[in-house]
């Protein structure tokens, strides 16, 4: 396949896929579990630290397995296929098409915040479908659209945060020192499912990896985009929530899903919280747009290692993979359809906290396996790899335990998707011979 995508557009699908649902609704569910400004801002601090020493092990993967997918790629390849066909089910399912559906129901949400005659499920449901034509078409058309809409995003909350500390007379009065009560916070189970929260809102961090094969200068450009988006991306976050705590009262965002709504109205009156949520929409047409050109290629890898599955690989005249980028954009649409927000959220935070944990723990064993990589290496091996896997698995032990409902269905999703992987290998073996021409992954 041609390469296509430059540094730009990296850097574009990082920064587009990070900002988006989680840092505009979940302060709202923090805000449920404390109030404490010092411990909602070093969820974020976290949050981003664990970005970066995930992003360093991602990057090391990429340049020791130069091919597009994802953890989908690295775990099959450094564990069993059967390990990335499951982190490809979770990626596809629950990697993007959940917070894709949760991106367009945020953008339906303020859209209809900002012009009431609006129907919020209709116009989540009518951006997947325009982002989807626009990515199933071609490069150029896909790129493009991405970076324009992503540099807009950036400018935009530049702007809001710039308007909010010139304009507000008044602001909330929020302590960001940290207290003798803010340790029992951090400690507490509270602290640590707010986290996943947190971890949701970074998780685009890895999308470059899943189009590897699609840039010119793969490890350069994969590199520079993960430290650079990530950095940004920590910036933003704290600029954002910062604000948001000072314009308006907790109570006021406590539970609530449109806090930048909520925020811009206590700041602005109702007039500047119409635009305010216009604005808001907007910023979320490129988180959109990053999950819809960067999802699909976990499908498309699939279906070039599995026979049976090859259809999902098929790529119109423009070497898009237009039949994935359609599939992933469905089950989006079904999503909206069915899913609660909330529940959601929580869920595909879980699987997507599972799936990290594993990937990173690949880049360890892989050094185990095959000793200092040669294309890059991470800085300051073992301290990324081991601070991820600490603060992230206990993250992820006390959201098993807090939310056990959510908890269990990502549980049931790990077995169907390993149930999947053994009927798709039977029937491969049934059809196309031996296990040994049953899946490209063992030529």
């Amino acid at each position: 396949m041609k390469q296509r995508f430059g540094t730009a557009t990296a850097f574009a699908i990082v920064v587009g896929s990070m900002v988006g649902t989680g840092v505009f609704t979940s302060l709202g569910f923090q805000l449920a579990e404390f109030e404490s400004g010092f411990a909602l801002m070093f969820l974020w601090v976290l949050g981003g630290i664990c970005a970066f020493c995930g992003a360093v092990c991602y990057c090391e993967l990429a340049a020791a397995i130069p091919r597009s997918g994802g953890e989908y790629t690295f775990l099959g390849e450094a564990f069993h296929p059967s390990v990335g066909f499951i982190a490809g089910w979770i990626s596809f399912t629950i990697g993007f098409s959940a917070p894709a559906a949760l991106v367009a129901m945020t953008f339906g949400a303020y859209l209809e915040a900002s012009m009431s005659w609006i129907d919020s499920t209709l116009a989540g449901i009518g951006l997947i479908l325009v982002v989807t034509l626009l990515h199933a078409y071609s490069h150029q058309s896909s790129g493009g659209f991405q970076t324009s809409f992503t540099f807009a995003k950036i400018a935009l909350i530049l702007l809001f945060c710039g308007a909010a500390a010139v304009f507000v007379a008044e602001p909330q009065q929020v302590s960001f020192l940290p207290q003798w009560s803010d340790f029992g916070i951090v400690a507490s189970g509270g602290f640590a499912v707010s986290l996943i929260y947190v971890n949701y809102a970074y998780a685009g961090w890895n999308a470059t990896t899943y189009v590897i094969e699609e840039f010119n200068q793969p490890t350069r450009a994969i590199n520079r985009a993960l430290m650079a988006g990530t950095g940004t991306v920590l910036v933003l976050y704290l600029l954002l929530n910062g604000t948001f705590l000072t314009l308006a009262p907790a109570d006021a965002m406590k539970g609530k899903e449109e806090v930048g709504f909520v925020a811009a109205k206590f700041a602005f009156g109702d007039i500047g919280a119409q635009l305010m949520s216009l604005m808001l929409a907007i910023i979320l047409v490129s988180t959109l747009s990053a999950m819809i050109l960067a999802g699909p290629r976990v499908l498309s890898r699939i279906g070039n290692d599995y026979p049976a599955l090859e259809w999902l690989a098929r790529t119109n005249r423009h070497e898009v993979p237009a039949i994935a980028i359609t599939i992933q954009s469905t089950l989006a649409i079904i999503f909206i359809l069915t899913g609660t927000f909330d529940s959601i959220l929580v869920f595909a935070g879980l699987l997507l906290g599972v799936s990290a944990f594993s990937t990173v723990t690949a880049s360890m064993w892989m050094r185990i396996q095959r000793g200092k990589p040669t294309a890059y290496r991470m800085p300051f091996y073992p301290f990324p790899p081991l601070a991820f896997l600490l603060v992230t698995g206990w993250a992820i032990a006390y959201t098993f335990v807090e939310r056990a409902i959510e908890g269990v269905f990502a549980a049931g999703m790990i077995v169907i998707g390993l149930s999947l992987y053994g009927l798709v290998t039977f029937f491969n073996k049934r059809k196309f011979g031996d296990g040994e021409n049953a899946s490209k992954l063992d030529r």
